[in-house]
């Protein structure tokens, strides 16, 4: 979805674009005292909880079955739970926890529904603190983060983003010590020594080197331009925000005398920070780690896994309504695709096939650390799973897919009750999708469910009652799409689906005709990707002491991490659809590459399954011919750059204390898939790809957006898509070209740019060197 980040009530700006406005609500105390909660109680979420108040409420642990909603629940994970804590089994705060393990499963998902089937606020308050007290870090906050996306009660409440509670999964380890030692008084010592060292060695640069008429060339030769600290001459440590936060849209906030007033008393602090590619290259793959270790592009995954857990039941949750089965795979198809089409800005081919055999050719060094210090387990290259994994999870992995593709062959499912299913319908796309993702509304729960848990488990060499284990990036969804082996693996999974279609009808001409409407043309804009940076919030990593007064937690320092990234400047369509009379139509755009890596154009049929949605729009035609424009902007899954913990809890803060109205606009859903991201990196010669674009009626049962995605995602509810049409279509099944090219359809070959912004940097021709360029900032 796309937020207009804005302050609404102090800048008087209202969400952009073509989605309908609404109008603005604002939140009320209550809801403030309640996000209040929620921010500070995962305020460094590692380390003992220090505000008063939530010990106090933490000190007892509410399990009478009548403080919860369906007290037969309590019989099963609840009750398991709570029996392993009152005999201490639960795992221990400061372990590693892995989402995917069974074991750790089971706990968490017990804690979970203590936070979900609370009858009250405040029986959910009092159970958080004293999870927060005594239960595991990361089993805490996963399931307080379950309990807030799916709680009814809870819609506009959020925490903070996954990558702010724990930075230790998406930053190296070289950062997060450099970031968990940091210390203000240390480091005002040392900036005045640098002071004093940086005027004498840059004031008159040449002077003191012109002996080395090379010193150029060796200084610079080894950088590389995602370390642009070097070229700029800054140093890998902590420096001041003399000016403000890197930002895409940081304009909003940069100029407004409130925000600056809010922030003046803010301390922050930036250290330059590189992917896994600071260190070495690995293999070729690394090329690819300012892609595959995103932050948001992994935080993407990880909260879609949390919106649509496999473990939660579709129907309490309303998870059918949104086609969950389907849905997934849609999901898994959109991400591979975009991996795909970034291989292709490297000269890279298909993603590899996965086996349960062969060996892993690509190796990976996560080079993380879990929150206890402990470093991630790597994978070497050429890695045989066969020699050293558990072969009782390969047969089961083996077995699992040998019967999908018996099932799918076969063009029957039948169920553990004898109910047979007809798998020669699309809709039964469904039924394949909850086998696929193991989630509980497999009509066999026997054959399918958390067969996906054997198979993470497998690959992190975790056995089923293992309770204490080596961390491992498989183990968790925020950390196992850094891992080029996800891919492969997920690939492996998309594969049966297209097996499935392989027994389904394409569409016929008729089918995708749509009478009347027909693609006059559809112009482009230039496509240009670039690095731009950014700082991530990682204040959660501080160790200094915490303040308060009469009381009241006072956010005086924020620590960044200021991050090079892949973005692209906004872009636009100008549409031109003639139609014979005024209707509701739906409008899909497509991306999706040209040729394979040896520049051989690929087939249609074969390349559908490359194609990545980058939009979906309800319009209403009017009878003749309709131009308008649609920008990158105004897509409707995607979102800006969120604001940062810190400034999240100073404006709630400024709102509870009466200052000005906090809107719920602000309330930033989670669900979005970054902007930046839509395009891959390109060629700075131009990389050829196209544009696929289709229009067809609007036919669905409720009006679109008709839920308010301004502040809630609306998982559970079923509008949350544009309408009732398959995922994906009509790239969905496979193609019949003599049947598939109609007037509502238009393809257009375009090439994407790559600008290296860091180019004047690269002859020391920067004229402040040995600090950081906030110029860059106005270009870009």
């Amino acid at each position: 979805m796309k937020i207009a980040i804005v302050l609404l009530a102090i800048i008087g700006l209202v969400a952009a674009g073509t989605l309908p406005k609404k109008a603005t609500k604002y939140a009320d105390k209550d809801f403030l005292a309640k996000q209040k909660f929620l921010f500070e109680i995962v305020y460094r979420v590692e380390d003992p909880l220090m505000f008063e108040e939530y010990i106090k409420l933490g000190k007892s642990f509410v399990f009478h079955k009548d403080d919860y909603v369906f007290p037969e629940k309590y019989d099963g994970y609840m009750e398991k739970y709570y029996k392993a804590y009152k005999y201490g089994v639960t795992l221990p705060k400061g372990e590693f926890f892995g989402a995917l393990s069974y074991t750790h499963f089971e706990q968490m998902y017990g804690l979970f529904e203590f936070f979900y089937y609370a009858k009250t606020w405040e029986i959910f308050q009092r159970n958080v603190c004293w999870a927060r007290l005594y239960a595991n870090e990361g089993m805490f906050v996963q399931a307080l983060t379950l309990a807030v996306i799916h709680r009814d009660d809870f819609v506009g409440l959020m925490l903070p983003t996954i990558y702010e509670i724990f930075p230790q999964y998406f930053f190296n380890s070289k950062f997060i010590y450099e970031a968990e030692k940091f210390d203000f008084d240390v480091w005002s010592k040392y900036v005045m020594y640098e002071k004093e060292y940086k005027d004498f060695m840059y004031k008159d640069y040449s002077k003191y080197f012109k002996e080395f008429d090379n010193y150029e060339y060796f200084y610079t030769k080894d950088f590389k331009m995602w370390q642009w600290w070097k070229l700029m001459g800054m140093g890998e440590h902590w420096y001041s925000v003399d000016k403000f936060l890197m930002r895409d849209n940081m304009f909003m906030f940069s100029k407004d005398s409130k925000y600056l007033e809010m922030m003046h008393d803010v301390k922050m602090f930036y250290m330059p920070v590189d992917y896994t590619r600071d260190v070495y290259f690995f293999n070729k793959e690394s090329e690819l780690s300012y892609f595959t270790e995103d932050l948001e592009w992994n935080a993407f995954w990880y909260y879609f896994n949390m919106d649509y857990a496999p473990y939660l039941d579709g129907k309490y949750f309303g998870l059918n309504k949104d086609r969950r089965g389907e849905y997934y795979f849609y999901v898994v198809r959109q991400m591979l695709a975009r991996y795909y089409m970034e291989r292709m800005s490297h000269g890279y081919g298909e993603i590899p096939e996965f086996t349960f055999f062969n060996e892993i050719e690509y190796g990976y060094d996560p080079q993380l650390v879990d929150y206890r210090g402990v470093g991630y387990s790597y994978r070497k290259n050429y890695y045989e799973y066969v020699t050293y994994g558990n072969f009782e999870y390969v047969y089961k992995m083996l077995a699992f897919f040998k019967r999908v593709e018996t099932i799918i062959t076969e063009g029957y499912y039948t169920t553990y009750d004898g109910k047979k299913i007809d798998m020669r319908k699309p809709e039964a796309i469904e039924y394949l999708g909850d086998m696929m993702q193991g989630n509980v509304d497999a009509y066999d729960k026997y054959f399918a469910t958390f067969w996906y848990m054997y198979a993470h488990m497998f690959i992190s060499h975790v056995e089923e009652d293992d309770y204490y284990f080596h961390p491992n990036v498989f183990m968790n969804y925020e950390t196992m799409m850094r891992d080029p082996l996800f891919y492969m693996f997920y690939k492996k999974v998309s594969d049966v689906f297209y097996q499935f279609y392989e027994y389904i009808d394409p569409y016929t001409y008729e089918e995708l005709y749509f009478p009347g409407v027909t693609f006059e043309s559809v112009e482009i804009s230039d496509l240009v990707t670039y690095f731009d940076l950014y700082d991530f919030d990682v204040t959660n990593l501080l160790n200094d002491k915490m303040t308060f007064v009469d009381g009241e937690f006072v956010w005086d320092k924020t620590l960044l991490a200021r991050q090079m990234r892949l973005n692209h400047k906004a872009f636009e369509f100008d549409y031109s659809i003639k139609s014979d009379k005024d209707q509701k139509v739906v409008i899909r755009a497509f991306l999706g590459p040209k040729y394979d890596e040896y520049g051989r154009v690929i087939s249609l049929n074969e390349n559908r399954e490359n194609f990545f949605e980058i939009d979906e729009f309800y319009y209403d035609l009017k009878a003749g011919v309709n131009t308008f424009k649609r920008s990158s902007k105004d897509f409707y899954w995607t979102t800006d750059d969120r604001t940062t913990y810190t400034e999240m809890y100073k404006f709630v803060m400024m709102a509870y204390e009466g200052k000005y109205e906090f809107p719920m606009d602000y309330s930033e859903p989670h669900c979005g898939f970054p902007d930046r991201l839509v395009l891959p990196k390109g060629w700075a010669k131009g990389m050829p790809m196209q544009f696929a674009f289709y229009v067809y009626p609007f036919k669905a049962s409720y009006e679109p957006y008709s839920y308010d995605y301004n502040y809630t995602c609306g998982i559970g509810s079923g509008v949350r898509h544009i309408d009732e049409m398959p995922f994906g279509y009509p790239f969905d099944r496979e193609i019949n070209e003599f049947e598939f090219f109609v007037p509502n359809m238009y393809f257009k070959d375009v090439k994407i740019y790559h600008q290296d912004t860091f180019e004047k940097y690269y002859g020391h021709e920067y004229e402040h060197f040995g600090s950081f360029d906030y110029g860059y900032y106005y270009n870009y």
